[in-house]
């Protein structure tokens, strides 16, 4: 499965800071939950390329549609 492809898969995402002081990212979905614990520097990096990636995701949806 590529990022390009769509699944009909609901999941709830959920982030937050741990009690050791660690950034959780804890996906639940079709019967199966998944934390995913990352230092701060770490979160900092995964927050930054979500940013980017929403910065690419606006400007392909800013030229309009795809002609086919």
């Amino acid at each position: 499965m590529g990022i390009n492809s769509e699944k009909d898969i609901e999941a709830n995402l959920q982030i937050g800071p741990t009690s050791e002081g660690a950034v959780r990212l804890y996906v639940e979905g079709g019967g199966v939950e998944i934390p995913m614990d990352f230092e701060p520097d770490e979160a900092e990096e995964i927050a930054e390329e979500i940013r980017a990636a929403a910065a690419r995701a606006r400007a392909l949806t800013a030229k309009g549609p795809k002609k086919r």
